[in-house]
């Protein structure tokens, strides 16, 4: 006994709150509490990827329509199957198809409690001692901080900012080791708003089938491209690597609370099924949980009926905002946007600090601003760049101007004499 208190013998692992304080979701939470509650003026979240809030990104009612028909027919109650309902399965394997050279079978589709459970699932099969995958930088930090909970080494190949954010392929071959299991791309990029080529993804292909590992696709903003250059699947290039492919309808639909995604197999050689990776798959699959199975019963009819002028009229109000932000950070001295975004709905921008007085560096500038200004951005060091700030422009479009006008005159305000 302590002071009166009986030694208990549990402890917390120590590191999961300081893997969580570096995720998204931490940081934000953290400037959230910051926020100025005298302020009278609305705060204006530029740091977060969640569009469903504002009305000119609301699902289409198809959706919506698809989701009460499945709860209604009482035919969804149900615990689901651990890869999810075929209807479901099928339906993905055909939209998905769409865009590949080869058919999709139900069988190659996983279905996952959102984009975030399907990462979990992957990496959790491929950690084994001494194993390491290779992540882009600036990436989703969501991919260290389950790599670091499944003790799965993780070593960084940046993206190239004065290339339209490519992947540096050189720096992938000489990190590489015999221990190296796979390679992660997102595409359309969050957090750059890039999107990849059909040519360099080629050679990103070419490059892992070289050094005999696999690529991990993430695709959760797929077709989502307002740019010169379309959306190719990665899966494309099944038939030169063996390609897992993660989506969901979170982006696509503005719907990232419905928590539907997967985990497909695009490897059409059946390289993955060979090495049993598959299998390893649908045993982390068998110890974790499912998407609510009338989302499930909804997915087919929400692929069916969506019209496509929904989803132009989504990239229409994304290609605006993203020129309005594009055009509103030129003004700001200190900020420079070095790729006009194409695609997803981000952009990243590199800070002067040298043109500024009290201000540290992104995380300062970030809580400063929260403070000042009630105007919330991503510092840039949660997505692996130190003085960058990730900004999204799927928001309001006047929410955007207004932010970036308060963020003008903070710049101004803390601008060096």
């Amino acid at each position: 006994m302590e002071n009166g208190l009986k030694q208990w013998r549990f402890k917390p692992r120590k590191d999961l709150s300081s893997a969580s304080d570096v995720t998204v979701r931490g940081m934000l939470n953290k400037l959230h509490g910051a926020i100025d509650a005298t302020d009278t003026r609305p705060t204006i979240y530029l740091g977060h990827g969640d569009p469903s809030q504002f009305s000119c990104f609301r699902t289409t009612p198809a959706a919506e329509d698809a989701i009460v028909d499945s709860l209604r027919s009482a035919k969804f109650n149900c615990y689901a199957p651990t890869v999810g309902i075929l209807p479901a399965r099928r339906a993905i394997a055909e939209y998905l198809s769409n865009n590949l050279p080869y058919k999709l079978s139900p069988d190659d589709v996983n279905l996952t409690s959102g984009c975030a459970q399907a990462i979990e699932v992957v990496l959790s099969a491929l950690s084994q001692p001494g194993a390491n995958i290779l992540l882009p930088r600036p990436g989703f930090p969501t991919y260290e901080s389950l790599a670091a909970f499944s003790n799965l080494e993780f070593r960084h190949f940046d993206l190239l900012s004065d290339k339209g954010w490519e992947i540096d392929l050189d720096a992938v071959e000489a990190l590489a080791d015999d221990n190296t299991v796979a390679m992660v791309i997102i595409n359309p990029g969050n957090p750059c708003g890039n999107v990849f080529t059909y040519q360099h993804l080629q050679k990103v292909a070419e490059t892992a089938s070289r050094l005999g590992i696999m690529v991990i696709s993430d695709e959760v903003y797929d077709r989502i491209a307002f740019g010169t250059n379309p959306f190719v699947p990665m899966g494309a290039f099944g038939t030169i690597v063996p390609v897992i492919t993660l989506g969901s309808i979170s982006k696509r639909w503005s719907v990232p609370g419905w928590r539907l995604g997967w985990l497909v197999i695009t490897d059409p050689n059946g390289v993955l099924q060979k090495t049993k990776m598959v299998e390893s798959i649908h045993g982390c699959l068998n110890i974790s949980s499912d998407p609510a199975t009338f989302t499930q019963g909804a997915i087919p009819k929400i692929l069916e009926d969506t019209k496509e002028d929904f989803f132009k009229n989504i990239l229409n109000t994304l290609r605006q905002a993203s020129d309005i932000c594009y055009e509103k950070i030129k003004d700001i001295d200190c900020l420079t946007c070095p790729h006009k975004p194409e695609g997803s709905m981000f952009v990243m921008v590199k800070i002067n600090l040298s043109l500024l007085e009290d201000i540290d560096d992104d995380i300062d500038f970030c809580y400063k601003l929260v403070k000042e200004e009630n105007v919330v951005f991503l510092p840039g060091i949660t997505v692996g760049l130190k003085n960058w700030l990730r900004i999204t422009f799927a928001v309001e479009p006047t929410s955007i101007e207004d932010g970036l006008e308060r963020a003008k005159s903070f710049c101004q305000r803390h601008a060096k004499k």
